[in-house]
């Protein structure tokens, strides 16, 4: 697997989102989650990402408890800036980042950790003050970089005229391409990489649909248009012929999926986000995929931009991500 830099170290292609860990699509298994952590450090993943707000700790506690039974030598980045009481809403300010990132640090067993992002930016707070408080924790030794999520390239050029921005998280995959409109380009500007978070598409991606009907209580996809009707019909009826190619190539839905988000750019980095170590396997398939002329042409053929029907967030989901289109 190719290697890509993410802050101060090269981290493996393909990276690991911890998300699932905290119960955001339903209820965990403990076991399955340290059984998937071990298959990703025999798998070579070498990038665990992870939040505060994942199960309100519950993620990276359970991350900590790997890392003490393990020592495992792996790139931790985690995010801060969104918050649940007394109502969800975001900040940037300085002792809330610093209470977030202490907590984060303790609760991981580190006492650094090699990414720090904020979350969420708070829009009344200039980027550029927060980049500064950022820079203090450098500083202090308690991050190695520093890293923004769901922001638009405007955003990215203001931070990084105060510090380099060692990366940037923005949901991007087959049904989601408004990276494509300049955040892309200005990463690759800037030397920044571009994190790209649900690369399978919550699920959509899978040779086998997910049946909404089935999703666990807690499942937040419940709320996500996409996989509302009459939406999921029409985007299940748009990728069967994508699942189609892919099988007569050989190749998982999903690790194409993850393939072509790798294919886009030497500077991007897919974190596929799952608790099943078997996922997670043919997630990281992914790296042996190597495309053809007339297999990107196929897949432009099959899914243009724009094809999926409804959008990736509910109206309150979308709350704090900068739109810029």
């Amino acid at each position: 697997m190719r290697r890509v830099k993410l802050g101060d170290r090269d981290v493996a292609a393909i990276g690991l989102g911890c998300m699932s860990f905290g119960g955001i699509y339903g209820a965990t298994d403990e076991e399955e989650s340290l059984a998937c952590l071990a298959a990703a450090m025999e798998l070579g993943v070498d990038h665990l990402d992870v939040a505060e707000i994942y199960g309100m700790g519950v993620s990276e506690t359970l991350i900590g408890k790997f890392l003490r039974q393990t020592n495992a030598n792996v790139a931790i980045a985690t995010k801060a800036g969104i918050y649940q009481k007394p109502q969800r809403h975001f900040s940037n300010a300085p002792d809330r980042l610093r209470a977030s990132l202490e907590g984060s640090l303790e609760r991981l067993g580190r006492d650094r950790v090699e990414l720090f992002y904020i979350h969420r930016r708070e829009q009344e707070r200039p980027i550029e003050e927060v980049m500064e408080t950022l820079v203090g924790f450098i500083e202090e030794g308690m991050i190695g970089a520093i890293g923004l999520s769901e922001i638009a390239p405007s955003t990215l050029r203001r931070a990084h005229s105060v510090h380099p921005v060692a990366a940037v998280q923005n949901e991007y995959s087959l049904w989601t391409r408004v990276p494509e409109l300049g955040l892309i380009q200005a990463c690759a500007e800037l030397g920044t990489t571009f994190v790209a978070f649900s690369p399978v598409g919550r699920g959509i991606f899978a040779d086998t649909f997910p049946d909404p009907m089935q999703f666990p209580h807690g499942d937040f996809r419940s709320a996500v248009p996409r996989f509302q009707e009459p939406n999921y019909a029409a985007n299940k009826a748009a990728i069967a012929p994508f699942q189609d190619f892919c099988k007569s190539r050989g190749w998982t839905t999903a690790a194409a999926a993850i393939a072509w988000t790798l294919d886009q750019g030497d500077h991007i980095l897919p974190i596929p986000g799952t608790r099943s170590a078997r996922h997670l396997r043919d997630c990281v398939s992914a790296a042996d995929i190597a495309f053809s002329d007339a297999d990107r042409a196929e897949i432009a053929r099959l899914l243009p931009p724009g094809f999926a029907h409804g959008d990736r967030y509910s109206d309150t989901q979308m709350i704090g991500v900068e739109r810029y289109c």
